[in-house]
């Protein structure tokens, strides 16, 4: 089963990156808006700040399982089937999106307002401040926010055999679980073990050598 395992172990590396990547990208600008439109913020926005603050709440609590089949219209209109890798994987950025944007406004909200305001009795515009004073204040603990949400993005892309969308979790289950064969449920759970202690160790190595500076 060497050139299945090897598919699976592709198809995981896959859909976790591609949902680190784009749910990282998106879950950070929402975050952004979420910290910097509040009453508070730099671009305070309190109509905006509601909408963002609702639509966060509203998906972020949905267990991933039940996403998976509260989507699947809008997964066939975009892509035009819900079974299969890409559609897991759209999934997974979409719930990726909103975990990534609480974690980015939890993190903000943490930054000493005393900075940002001393950024603006310099003269410095909003956008000036979100660059060179938020996200660099806050960059340390990003990171290990985006370290502790790849765990939750690997548990993900087990449950993605649900619609086809292979991966480790989906070839323990099915060659290993169904299949009572414990050896290929172990090797498998080993490799994700493997998997997530590499990108723990890198996120803490990271946001160390980050926050030395």
């Amino acid at each position: 089963m060497k050139d299945t395992f090897i598919t699976a172990i592709i198809d995981t590396l896959i859909m976790v990156g591609t949902t680190m990547v784009v749910g990282g990208i998106l879950g950070l600008g929402i975050g952004l808006l979420l910290y910097t439109t509040r009453p508070s913020g730099v671009l305070a926005n309190k109509a905006v700040y509601t909408v963002l603050n609702v639509l966060v709440n509203f998906v972020r609590p949905i267990p991933f399982i039940i996403l998976l089949a509260f989507v699947q219209p809008l997964t066939v209109a975009v892509l035009g089937s819900s079974i299969g890798r890409e559609p897991a994987t759209f999934v997974m950025i979409i719930a990726a999106t909103f975990a990534v944007a609480r974690i980015v406004e939890q993190n903000l909200v943490s930054i000493d307002p005393g900075v940002i305001e001393a950024a603006r009795a310099m003269g410095a515009g909003p956008w000036t401040i979100i660059r060179t004073v938020i996200i660099p204040e806050a960059l340390g603990p990003l990171i290990l926010g985006y370290t502790f949400l790849f765990i939750g993005v690997v548990d993900m892309s087990a449950m993605a055999g649900y619609v086809g969308g292979g991966g480790l979790g989906d070839f323990a289950i099915v060659y290993g679980y169904r299949a009572f064969d414990w050896k290929i449920t172990v090797i498998a759970t080993l490799v994700i073990i493997v998997l997530v202690q590499a990108a723990q160790f890198l996120g803490n190595w990271l946001s160390a050598k980050v926050m030395r500076r």
